[in-house]
């Protein structure tokens, strides 16, 4: 394809906005019950719960979508993470993002006080927390920005799931993190597979294989519980694995592009670099197979090892062609022969962090409604059933996945700082490791 064909086929950010509003799953729908504002206020009121690096640049994304937002909360468990973030939000958010010392909130149930502020709430704690912060905010009326993944264990899909019912009841915006269905080169190219230009999707691999996050140190006289609370990554009741917490995104897209859900999962992993008390109880790479009730087989990688090669991308073969997408804004469609039907030339598209944050916003003002929620549980039940698989050496079934009794996050109400986490090392400090054929669910 000609360089003058790629550059058509870049959108600028307002032309993406409306032409993918639609398949981004926004649906403006003239006037609701949750239009803002019956005071008549231009503000937008942001409350942001967890205030980490994902937490304070979607609060920046929030201040950038619409000049009436304002950020008049935040919460974060620990009191240096809100005052770092209130200090990077006053300095690029000016008199928007000047919250007080006496909104500034922390603490395991701090998300309360901050989400009772609010219009708009952004969560972005580790994910663990995420089911309890979804269903307060629901219940408070108040729309949503949450990242991904919604939870950590089938317990808290099936919490986010009924939560998110009674959101839909309330038209209330829910808009999850899954940043690709926002993105213009996946946007594009599933309009072309849903076209028919390649027949169907028969078989794909998706990956996100990495050389790993960061690991903090434990420092002299910290609680177990703080300790992990900082390394949250590497503790499955607060990440869920890489497989969930980074690989989810590629999974989603498998999910997305199919239009259905995986009946089954089975696969492999373990640790082979991470060992040690400093990586407490993950993986480092899990292999697995979805096969969905099509009869379509999708593989699954996902690896944090360095000196490895590095790849996150979703390869799909059809029964007309191929397809290939990555976050890196590409995106290529080929026939049988291996002729491109469609390259995205989008080098300079809009960030789709940033468009998720627009139609959010948007939404709103338009008294519309955007419902991320539901395909955002089901990715998530996706990855968890994966790693399931991975962690049992077993074959897993949506069902068996999806009403699993297993529960690894307490409400942060019984949580403190000298509380026992759900996991504790043993007298060597080394933590449970999964042992596939051993490990039950």
């Amino acid at each position: 394809m000609n360089e003058n064909k790629n550059r058509k086929n870049t959108l600028n950010r307002r032309e993406f906005t409306r032409r993918s509003t639609l398949l981004a799953g926004a649906t403006l729908l003239g006037s609701n019950a949750s239009a803002l504002h019956a005071s008549g206020s231009d503000t937008l009121k942001v409350a942001v719960i967890g205030c980490g690096g994902r937490g304070t640049g979607a609060a920046r994304q929030a201040l950038k979508a619409d000049p009436g937002v304002e950020v008049v909360a935040l919460a974060d468990a620990f009191e240096d993470r809100a005052a770092k973030c209130a200090k990077v939000l006053r300095r690029v958010g000016g008199k928007r993002a000047t919250v007080p010392e006496e909104r500034i909130f922390t603490g395991f149930t701090a998300f309360r006080e901050a989400t009772d502020l609010a219009d708009v709430v952004i969560l972005a704690t580790p994910p663990g927390f995420r089911p309890e912060h979804f269903e307060y905010a629901v219940s408070r009326g108040r729309h949503i920005f949450m990242e991904k993944p919604v939870a950590t264990d089938a317990f808290g899909v099936r919490r986010v799931l009924a939560a998110a019912r009674k959101a839909h009841e309330q038209k209330l915006n829910v808009v999850v993190g899954l940043q690709r269905h926002y993105q213009p080169s996946y946007l594009e190219a599933l309009e072309r597979y849903r076209s028919g230009a390649i027949g169907d999707i028969v078989a794909g691999q998706v990956y996100w294989n990495s050389s790993g996050v960061w690991v903090r140190p434990r420092e002299a006289g910290q609680t177990e519980m703080a300790y992990q609370m900082r390394n949250w990554y590497y503790f499955n009741w607060l990440c869920g694995d890489h497989i969930l917490e980074q690989h989810i995104h590629n999974i989603d897209v498998a999910n997305w592009f199919l239009g259905e859900l995986p009946a089954s999962a089975q696969g492999m992993g373990g640790r082979e670099v991470r060992k040690g008390a400093d990586h407490g109880e993950i993986f480092d790479h899990h292999f697995v197979e979805f096969t969905y009730p099509s009869g379509a087989v999708i593989s699954s990688q996902c690896r944090h090892q360095t000196g490895c090669v590095e790849m996150v991308e979703e390869r799909f073969q059809a029964t007309g062609g191929s397809l290939f997408t990555s976050g890196g804004n590409d995106a290529v469609l080929k026939n049988r022969a291996g002729d491109t039907l469609y390259k995205h030339g989008g080098l300079f598209d809009p960030s789709p962090y940033q468009i998720e944050h627009d139609q959010l916003f948007a939404s709103m003002r338009a008294g519309g409604h955007i419902d991320n929620a539901d395909y955002g549980a089901h990715a998530t039940l996706t990855a968890i059933m994966g790693r399931m698989a991975t962690y049992t050496g077993k074959r897993i079934s949506w069902d068996k996945a999806l009403n699993a009794s297993q529960r690894l996050v307490p409400d942060s109400g019984d949580l403190h700082w000298n509380s026992a986490p759900p996991t504790v090392p043993d007298d060597a400090g080394n933590y449970r490791v999964p042992v596939p054929g051993k490990t039950r669910i």
